[in-house]
């Protein structure tokens, strides 16, 4: 057995029903060129979903990531550790549905908000795969979810891209779970993991790091990556364990051109997108707070070229969302202000500091994650989680023939962290992915239109 990072040990601790723990995504295919029309592909499109499928659960062998299940013995001093499933069953893992009818992009949300609800089974693999037939417009989805712990975002995404092709031609390219064994965990939370003895060890040295910072490093780790600086809105209350997913995609033309105005990076101008978008939001159900909301900013400590590999490997910084500004060219210069602050505070830092501080940027949403009566009666950390993960530098890409039309991702929410945005790219497109509380967080799929007419008034800059 081999020890999971304190950071993965946190998404385990923190998991109940009313929040899973994994992240998730949805990746949308268009089937071949004459499926079902013509002797090359001669049967019908359910068909050549249905053959897929049981190419799926012919894998001849798993990668040993998605083998791993976890424990939490005695004799490992209440440390959670991965031990090796010898008899996984694909069958349970890799699943086939179908939407009814008429398959549009609301029916096939509606179903991944329910998959994306679920807990994974603690006795077994912390995955699942969904292959998903009968969208309109001759196209299939493939929705697929991994516990936290097991690995991160950027991670899972690399894993992705290792099943798809170039080459429209190619057929035997398999899901993630079944990638060669070459594919083993490497890096920080994984391949070599630490004992559990060396674990309490490693968390002194890495605090020991923090503590020896100069005054100035310390005054700028609180000020640009500290949270409790967010006013309390209606997003920041308890939630439930059902889920709403809202997706959609954007040329990043568009916002090339907002960066190349302002001279923004490109992640500013999705926070500035995500701005003005929850500000119209808020200010529609009357609920805007006077104080500018934040947001909590994952950062990727992976070199972009890195090996894939299992485990986090995170830091975060807290921006400053600028929501309480109406003009759109001073709310995105007030960001990128943030952003550089918080920035520079975390280049200063060595591995291990970033590591800390990317553990206390999630482990502060703890009390209101965990302790009843706690979410929406106190200040939040931050009002809402933003991530950005880089995508496929190719395009277009394909798997078994079937062209990746978009791929969105679906992240966590917690008590008192309703809402979720995640966004990555591919083929010259931004593809936002939005998780909310059923409840908590009324008419999600508004966000869409207000996503993009923040978009639009951030055009108008001059």
């Amino acid at each position: 057995m081999t020890a999971v990072g304190p950071l993965d040990a946190m998404f385990l601790g923190g998991e109940t029903r009313e929040q899973p723990m994994h992240v998730g995504g949805l990746m949308l295919f268009e089937l071949p060129e004459g499926a079902g029309r013509d002797h090359v592909f001669p049967e019908s499109s359910r068909d050549f979903v249905s053959r897929l499928y049981h190419e799926m659960l012919a894998a001849p062998s798993v990668n040993p990531l998605f083998e791993r299940r976890v424990r939490n013995r005695p004799q490992d001093l209440g440390y959670w550790s991965w031990e090796q499933d010898p008899h996984i069953d694909l069958e349970y893992h890799v699943r086939l549905s179908a939407l009814p009818r008429p398959g549009r992009y609301r029916e096939l949300f509606e179903l991944t908000s329910r998959l994306h609800g679920t807990l994974l089974d603690r006795h077994r693999p912390l995955w699942e795969m969904h292959l998903i037939e009968g969208v309109e417009g001759r196209r299939f989805a493939l929705y697929s979810k991994i516990h936290h712990a097991l690995i991160d975002g950027v991670t899972a995404l690399r894993w992705m891209q290792d099943t798809l092709t170039t080459d429209p031609t190619r057929t035997n390219m398999p899901a993630t779970y079944a990638l060669p064994q070459s594919h083993e965990p490497v890096g920080a939370g994984a391949g070599r993991l630490p004992s559990v003895a060396r674990l309490p060890v490693d968390a002194v040295k890495t605090f020991a790091g923090l503590a020896g910072l100069p005054l100035a490093g310390v005054k700028g780790l609180l000020q640009s990556t500290m949270p409790f600086q967010a006013p309390k809105t209606i997003l920041n209350q308890a939630v439930t364990g059902a889920r709403r997913f809202a997706a959609q995609s954007w040329p990043l033309e568009r916002l090339e051109k907002v960066r190349a105005i302002t001279g923004a990076t490109l992640n500013d101008v999705v926070l500035a997108m995500c701005s003005g978008a929850l500000r119209n939001y808020l200010l529609e159900l009357n609920a805007l707070p006077d104080k500018t909301l934040t947001a909590m900013v994952p950062v990727s400590l992976r070199d972009r070229d890195g090996a894939p590999g299992g485990g986090n490997s995170l830091t975060t910084l807290i921006a400053d969302l600028a929501t309480d500004q109406q003009d759109p060219e001073r709310r995105i210069r007030r960001i990128m202000a943030s952003t550089a602050q918080g920035k520079g505070v975390l280049s200063g830092l060595s591995p291990l500091q970033n590591l800390i501080v990317g553990a206390l940027g999630f482990g502060v949403a703890g009390p209101a994650a965990v302790l009843p009566g706690v979410a929406g009666r106190t200040t939040p950390p931050y009002n809402v989680v933003i991530s950005n993960v880089p995508g496929p530098t190719e395009s277009p890409l394909y798997w078994n023939r079937s062209r990746l039309l978009g791929m969105y991702p679906a992240s966590i929410v917690l008590n008192g962290q309703a809402l979720n945005i995640s966004v990555t790219s591919y083929d010259h497109q931004l593809h936002f992915g939005l998780i909310g509380d059923r409840r908590t967080v009324p008419h999600l799929q508004r966000m869409l239109g207000h996503l993009e007419t923040s978009l639009a008034d951030l055009e108008k800059i001059h």
